[in-house]
């Protein structure tokens, strides 16, 4: 029996000897990383970052973060941001977010992100690099306001990428509940005054493959760039509107998408409705695209549903027979 409390307080004390060179160390590592970004001109700056979890896990509670990126204009701060993860590994690391208001900005834009239960999940491969095998965003009832004026809520948020057998290559998947757009944006729709507050379903997944997998390099060098996107399934239900697209596209080393997505939509007229109040869609515009979609919609037996492709190729963006303008650039910045 002596013998046997003897070895347990053997591995306490060697246990309690990892912890603490693992704890201090993952906290010096978590300083460091501030202290590096800020002298790479980063405003990169928190005021307290504490150490606690024992004896099953490592929890650094960092006080009052803000990160800030010149060279993209884009900054974020909270009251405290948590890093939490088993003991045994810190490879897979737990974010977890505070359920007062964080504040995502993009030069002098802000958006104030407030959300409950927020986290961030965070599988990673040993190694120097830590490369990202999973992570997965989830948060309950969230808002997205600017200016006071409520941009954007929902009930829940379910956001994850997992890393496929090709290391490159990434499957995405994002499921919002009760998504409902703020009354200036529905304003802003003009024709959305008549549908429900929230949609009914709004979903989306696909796989992504990057010039080079996700890493540390993604945040203290460049963000890995699409190469080719394939897009199994869009899907918004919004009232009587529905819209479904799937498709592939490849990417450049300009950004430029080249491929097509095919398109399903069911009363479209009061899409085309809304993207001409909301100022998406030119006035000049709305009646000759009208009469075409019109068109294309009874070739198809009904009137209120349209198939389409929407085509980029050589720079340039299609829906059918519809030329819309130079293609937008796809580029992580």
């Amino acid at each position: 029996m002596l013998n046997l409390v003897r070895v347990a307080l053997l591995a306490a004390v060697i246990w309690s000897g990892y912890w603490a060179v693992a704890g201090f160390g993952l906290r010096g590592s978590v300083v460091t990383w501030f202290e590096t970004q800020a002298a790479r001109g980063w405003q990169a700056d928190f005021t307290e970052a504490g150490l606690s979890g024992y004896p099953l896990r490592h929890r650094i509670e960092i006080e009052a973060p803000a990160l800030a990126d010149p060279d993209t204009g884009t900054a974020w701060r909270a009251d405290r941001l948590v890093l939490q993860s088993p003991a045994i590994w810190p490879g897979r690391q737990s974010l977890l977010f505070p359920d007062t208001p964080q504040r995502l900005s993009y030069f002098d834009r802000t958006l104030v992100i407030k959300a409950e239960a927020m986290r961030a999940d965070l599988d990673l491969a040993p190694g120097v690099a830590l490369e990202l095998r999973t992570m997965g965003l989830s948060a309950g009832e969230w808002s997205v306001t600017r200016d006071g004026a409520v941009l954007a809520d929902a009930d829940a948020l379910t956001l994850s990428m997992t890393q496929q057998d090709q290391p490159e290559t990434y499957l995405f998947h994002a499921e919002l509940s009760d998504l409902a757009p703020g009354r200036d944006l529905r304003r802003a729709m003009g024709g959305a005054e008549g549908l429900p507050r929230s949609f009914e379903r709004a979903e989306i997944s696909m796989a992504m493959t990057f010039d080079r997998p996700w890493d540390r390099a993604a945040l203290e060098e460049r963000r890995p760039q699409p190469v080719e996107i394939d897009l199994s399934l869009a899907e918004a239900a919004w009232g009587e509107l529905r819209l479904f697209a799937a498709g592939k596209v490849s990417v450049d080393e300009y950004g430029i998408p080249t491929g097509s997505v095919a398109l399903k939509a069911e009363n479209w007229r009061e899409m085309v409705a809304m993207a001409q109040q909301a100022g998406a869609l030119p006035d000049q515009a709305a009646e000759p695209l009208t009469r075409v979609l019109n068109m294309l919609a009874g070739l198809g037996g009904n009137p209120d549903a349209l198939d389409l492709e929407l085509g980029f190729r050589k720079g340039y963006v299609t829906l059918g027979p519809i030329p819309l303008g130079p293609a937008p650039r796809i580029i992580l910045r």
